[in-house]
């Protein structure tokens, strides 16, 4: 799988954690980014994330999916593997 994944997330998020768990029991790589407090960043997440401001954000080749409930009903949809393919 060589898709580009971006994960917008805090530290100590269960939402992020969770959906980083999904991400690396596929063996996906992504990139995180952890704006723990910082609402510049968080500002930029939600342009990319047609103003969704709620965490984790995650994207992959630039198309937003969502959040951790989003990642997960695709992958129980079976609709994850080809995006990441």
């Amino acid at each position: 799988m060589s898709a580009r994944v971006e994960i917008y997330t805090w530290r100590m998020c269960p939402f992020c954690i969770r959906a980083k768990q999904l991400l690396k029991a596929k063996g996906v790589e992504f990139t995180e980014y952890s704006i723990d407090g910082d609402e510049a960043a968080r500002g930029q997440m939600a342009q990319r994330a047609n103003g969704r401001r709620s965490l984790p954000q995650i994207f992959i080749n630039d198309q937003h999916i969502g959040g951790c409930d989003d990642i997960h009903a695709l992958e129980k949809k079976g609709q994850l593997d080809p995006l990441l393919a």
